[in-house]
């Protein structure tokens, strides 16, 4: 905050410093990075990057002023292109949403360093297996009678908003959908770990299922989660 200060009223946390606040990678660098309009000349710490950025690629996070989550990834992509491809699965593990989409800004600043690199990664295919298994889950939720919850309903944790694959928001249950393609490598698999945690601890329950689950076991988890949607609604009907 006293970086962000010093820089002047515009100023925010950027880059490196901005991706570490977020909980997207950590750093041990000594240097905090601020992006501000103008440079106020040079100040011990604080690694200055000029730059207007719009009210869309803001946010507040711990009372800090800080680039956007998604602002924040395609400024780590021009600094520390080494830590991109783990901030963005952190980020999309945890479901952590923005005002713009990451395509937005690839669109805004086409020019921009690191640019190629980040839309390389966002067109890997991640994304479309996801929006598929979210279309299986919706199908399999209305052929099994299942209450009716909310897809991709967000829910605050820590101070953090997260992005639920399928929330039941009244007894605070979430299905989140597994899929190799989107959870397969190590940062992935600890993020999701990290992010389950923080949300039983905010007092919601999740439950995983897999598109191997939904196709073999239908019956099984259709079952399993009425169960656990009914145990819950008894459980505050009780208290």
């Amino acid at each position: 905050m006293a970086a962000v200060l010093a820089c002047g009223p515009e100023a925010v946390l950027s880059h490196r410093s901005a991706a570490m606040l977020w909980g997207l990678s950590e750093t041990s660098r000594a240097g905090i990075d601020v992006t501000a309009p103008a440079r106020r000349g040079r100040r011990h710490g604080i690694e200055t990057h000029t730059a207007r950025v719009p009210p869309d690629g803001r946010d507040v996070r711990d009372g800090i002023p800080v680039t956007g989550i998604h602002r924040t990834l395609l400024d780590v992509a021009a600094v520390a292109p080494e830590r991109l491809e783990r901030a963005l699965a952190t980020a999309g593990a945890h479901r952590l949403i923005d005002r713009l989409s990451v395509r937005d800004l690839l669109d805004r600043y086409p020019g921009r360093a690191g640019s190629p690199r980040l839309r390389a990664l966002l067109d890997t295919g991640a994304e479309r297996t996801r929006s598929e298994l979210e279309a299986r889950f919706l199908r399999f939720a209305r052929r099994a009678g299942l209450p009716r919850g909310e897809a991709n309903g967000v829910v605050w944790a820590g101070g953090v908003p997260y992005e639920i694959d399928y929330l039941w928001r009244d007894v605070r249950v979430g299905v989140e959908l597994d899929s190799r393609a989107h959870h397969a490598d190590l940062a992935s698999f600890e993020s999701d770990r990290a992010r389950d945690r923080a949300l039983q601890a905010g007092g919601h329950r999740i439950v995983r299922v897999t598109a191997r689950q939904l196709r073999r076991e239908p019956e099984a988890v259709a079952r399993e989660l009425r169960r656990l949607v009914a145990g819950a609604r008894g459980t505050l009907v009780r208290s």
